[in-house]
């Protein structure tokens, strides 16, 4: 009795020593830091603060990240192919109801009433009715949904400064506010009271399952990220902020959005007045210059002649040239009056039918469409009675191997996964990513399995623009220009295939390489080359939204960057609303009903969400080029949020000084490879009419090289329609072999 009513003392004064004592050491514990002026938003310092022990910190965190891989992951491992997946969520369950009594202090200290009726009734139904808390009957039966309360919350509303962020030995992210929740809860744990040889092994089986949980999110932080501890720091300190401001209250999060939506409607409507749509039909049209030493030297080109309903006009001007003369003075309100002229170019910018229309789609904007690409999956690919961790585990996306080659002497291996037919000799499949996923790319394990159904072997690669492929090449490699990436990436595709055939002692008898976005466009490349020098042995190239002008792409995802910037006035809380938003719609899509037709995003949102994904591969991929133990982590974090996409093509793609970024244009445009194009049929493309990386007029120019090649899709935005069931059957078209053998 004695010594447990001693250890509850213990705990309570050890919160309140780092509440009343070590906090006031530091200076910055209640007050938020202001953020170093950046072009892009810094959301390490807009959540967390300046991060003043970072030395400290990354060093802790490096020791943690080795820990958790030699100690902590092998006993997780070994739990997870003990006890199926059901019995480790109804070990989590019942542990989770046994946490009442913090949930219930936190409430009562938020002054929080009816949470704590909430929490109060939960307990008793699940404890009860569910079996101890194994079962949620009160969220199934009785609608009260569950509340993740802690103290920290309750401390937060006490007006409990925060501290600064610390990283300490098995704790990857806290600070001492947290730290003092932590000790508290310890007192208010029951489990705490009970101490015995058995309730000690208990307790040790409970901690294994419920840390067990955040294994697979480390793994992938591990493999996707140049520099985890940084993307750490965001996350934490995007989810404390949600956390400390109930935002993942279903009721809170609704009125924060409904006041955002109505300011946003608001701030925009002046933009909206003054917007006639002149603008956006101007950018349908644009095209890039082809250089004159680059356009294809044919007499029918010298007379070149814009033929409406069989009569010819303004002889001796391209289409282009045409278009941007006829949009423009029509839309300035000019003079321009020869009405044969403007029906012309209406006719151009209206003559973009889709090929495949997608009956039911309800657009929202092109930003918010191509989100939709998040809810590309196929049944079959993580289904298992085994966690992830499980040895046991033989989901299709766990038979996925990973191998490695050299690319570079003394540099790091590069890495793939494949999955291979029973028959070895199958065909195979080669996957091309989007800009800056690596091999672990969801897209390209649901790609993978349509083509292993097919009856295809199937190897993934990484972008190169992943920070992974910068550091298999040499040191002064730089990615962006799509015709030495594409050299670059045939190196590598060719060590790949070669080293599985020598493996498994076959020849592939067809090989499709398939690309998505940016790797889409690096497919076309690589089509160009293999045309003149054939090497690999590819029969066919599928391209998913390639862009047609690269640097009109990069501008679009500055613009998308910069527009969402404008307006920062209170970007901190707006964030995190919308990624409260996003964990709230991860959290609905296990449950049996859950049907999504449109995303519950705003335009603004879209923007934000977007922009952080596409802004951290560029952090991840600078940090690659400029990191060394020496660099000064703070400086170089400053520089990249500083950093546009054009800026990164300026410092690192433009070397020559007689040359400038716009000479880049063509080079990394598909217009450089037309003649591939329109010379071969051994490709396909799709593409969206309203894909925000590439204009009506590029688009009418890529159908005029292209032909039937290139099948347009009614919606979708950017890889936006790549879940519907019109696309993926097309693809399995394209894909069909007449003897199909597969293995089981």
């Amino acid at each position: 009795m004695f010594k447990n009513n001693f250890k509850k003392y213990i705990v309570v004064f050890l919160a309140f020593f780092i509440i009343n004592f070590i906090s006031p050491v530091f200076p910055a514990l209640g007050a938020e830091e202001t953020s170093t002026p950046c072009r892009y938003p810094d959301y390490c310092r807009e959540y967390i603060g300046h991060d003043k022990f970072e030395k400290f910190n990354r060093k802790m965190f490096n020791f943690n990240a080795k820990l958790n891989k030699y100690a902590l992951r092998p006993m997780h491992v070994v739990w997870a192919s003990i006890m199926p997946k059901y019995g480790m969520d109804r070990i989590q369950n019942a542990y989770k109801n046994i946490e009442y009594p913090k949930r219930l202090v936190s409430t009562l200290l938020q002054k929080d009433l009816k949470a704590a009726k909430t929490e109060t009734l939960r307990f008793l139904a699940n404890s009860t009715i569910g079996l101890g808390g194994m079962y949620d009957p009160a969220k199934r039966f009785f609608k009260l949904e569950p509340q993740e309360e802690d103290i920290e919350q309750g401390l937060s509303k006490c007006k409990i400064k925060r501290g600064p962020f610390l990283v300490l030995p098995v704790i990857n992210a806290t600070t001492p506010r947290a730290l003092a929740g932590r000790l508290i809860e310890t007192g208010l744990d029951p489990t705490t009271y009970v101490a015995s040889p058995v309730a000690a092994l208990v307790k040790m089986g409970l901690f294994i399952n419920r840390t067990s949980f955040m294994q697979p999110l480390s793994i992938y932080m591990e493999r996707t990220y140049a520099d985890p501890y940084d993307i750490t720091r965001k996350l934490y300190g995007m989810e404390n902020y949600i956390k400390n401001s109930n935002l993942d209250r279903k009721e809170v999060l609704d009125e924060e959005t409904k006041i955002i939506e109505e300011v946003t409607v608001d701030s925009g409507a002046e933009l909206m007045a003054s917007s006639d749509g002149s603008a956006s039909l101007i950018g349908e049209g644009e095209v890039l210059e082809i250089p004159e030493e680059n356009q294809e030297k044919t007499p029918e080109n010298d007379k070149e002649l814009l033929t409406v309903s069989g009569e010819p006009e303004a002889e001796n001007k391209t289409d282009t040239e045409t278009d941007k003369i006829a949009t423009n003075e029509v839309l300035k309100g000019g003079t321009y009056t020869d009405d044969t002229l403007k029906e012309a170019i209406q006719s151009t910018l209206e003559e973009l039918k889709p090929d495949i229309v997608l009956e039911g789609f309800k657009p929202q904007s092109p930003v918010v469409d191509s989100m939709r690409t998040a809810l590309f999956d196929l049944p079959g690919i993580d289904e298992s009675i085994w966690s992830e961790l499980s040895i046991w585990n033989r989901s299709f996306a766990k038979r996925i191997r990973t191998s490695s080659i050299e690319l570079t002497p003394e540099r790091e291996k590069y890495k793939y996964r494949y999955i291979m037919q029973r028959d070895k000799s199958a065909p195979v499949a080669i996957l091309y990513p989007s800009i800056g996923e690596g091999i672990m790319s969801h897209h390209s394990v649901v790609l993978a399995k349509l083509f292993y159904d097919a009856g295809y072997s199937v190897v993934i690669q990484g972008s190169h623009f992943h920070w992974e492929f910068i550091k298999s090449m040499p040191k002064d490699y730089r990615p962006g220009l799509p015709s030495r990436d594409a050299e670059n990436l045939k190196i590598a595709t060719g060590k790949i295939l070669n080293a599985l055939e020598e493996k498994y002692e076959t020849k592939f008898t067809k090989k499709v390489l398939l690309g998505t976005s940016f790797g889409a466009m690096t497919t076309l490349f690589v089509a160009d080359k293999e045309s003149k020098e054939n090497t690999l042995g590819i029969d066919s190239f599928i391209s998913i939204n390639p862009p047609v002008e690269l640097m009109f792409a990069l501008k679009e995802l500055d613009k998308n960057n910069d527009d969402w910037n404008k307006n920062p006035s209170n970007l901190k809380h707006k964030t995190a609303v919308t990624a409260a938003k996003i964990l709230k719609l991860f959290n609905q899509k296990d449950e049996p009903d859950f049907k999504l037709e449109t995303l519950p995003f705003s335009d603004y949102e879209g923007k934000l969400i977007t922009g952080f994904i596409l802004r951290q591969k560029l952090s991840d991929l600078i940090y690659t080029i400029e990191n060394s133990k020496e660099t000064d982590k703070s400086a170089l974090y400053g520089e990249i949020n500083n950093m546009s996409f054009r800026d990164y093509a300026q410092k690192y793609l433009v070397k020559d000084e007689n040359k400038t970024i716009d000479n880049l244009a063509y080079e990394a445009s598909l217009h450089s490879i037309s003649k591939y194009l329109k010379n071969n049929s051994n490709y396909k493309i799709y593409h969206t009419i309203d894909d925000y990386f590439a204009n009506k007029g590029q688009l009418r120019k890529l159908k005029e090289y292209s032909g039937k090649n290139t099948v347009l899709i009614s919606n979708g935005g950017h890889l936006g329609y790549l879940y519907r069931q019109e696309f993926i059957d097309e693809l399995k078209k394209d894909i069909e072999l007449k003897d199909k053998i597969t293995s089981k």
